[in-house]
């Protein structure tokens, strides 16, 4: 099964509990102004299989506490994102989490085809001017859902204000030598963070998208 993927990485330790394989697939049809991660819309790129997915990750999912899914959008690749689903639950104990800018109400077929297969769901898309306070949400709009007695285990207590603990990014390193971070980051951490590094002449950017005064977006 083909599935577009943008980059696989262990441990990710800002997308939910423990230690995480992070999964973030790539292209996204919702594109929301102020998305940090648009390298990921793009679609027609990262072309791979569910099959080489499965065995890159596979050496991982022993130790894994459980697999964070996100992008680009997920279920804009609903049969592979399934058959990704499919595997992974057969392969590994730890809980499932699918991040989707889609809204629940959107969802409800592709949620009917992967009944069991995901413990938590973190939908609604990114809003730049909404607040963004509660535990691992960019924008409070977004609404965590607790799907298995698994998710409810471990998700539920997300279901919360952001606290000191959470304020943290994953800093990853890729094969060839791209330094890039992991998370959710807090409104203004990625001006802190270009304004610290250019004390000691280094730079650092997002692929943030900024809005456009007639974009269409859902």
């Amino acid at each position: 099964m083909k599935l577009a993927l943008s980059r696989l990485h262990y441990p990710v330790h800002a997308l939910g509990p423990g230690a995480r394989i992070g999964i973030w697939l790539q292209g996204c049809s919702i594109q929301c102004p102020g998305c940090i991660s648009a390298d990921t819309w793009a679609k027609e790129r990262g072309w791979t299989t569910v099959e080489i997915v499965m065995a890159t990750v596979a050496p991982w999912l022993a130790q894994a506490d459980g697999v964070t899914i996100s992008g680009g959008e997920p279920f804009d690749q609903p049969e592979a994102l399934r058959t990704l689903l499919v595997r992974l639950r057969a392969s590994t104990p730890g809980d499932i989490l699918v991040y989707s800018g889609y809204p629940w109400e959107a969802l409800a077929g592709h949620l009917d085809a992967c009944a069991g297969l995901i413990d938590a769901l973190i939908s609604d898309p990114f809003e730049a001017r909404a607040p963004q306070t509660l535990a691992l949400r960019g924008s409070d709009n977004q609404r965590l859902h607790c799907l298995t007695p698994l998710g409810e285990a471990r998700f539920r207590a997300y279901e919360r204000p952001l606290e000191a603990a959470d304020r943290q990014l994953d800093v990853l390193f890729d094969e060839d030598g791209t330094v890039w971070m992991a998370g959710i980051p807090h409104r203004g951490d990625m001006q802190r963070l270009s304004t610290l590094l250019s004390v000691g002449g280094h730079t650092a950017s997002t692929t943030e998208a900024r809005p456009l005064s007639k974009r269409q977006h859902s």
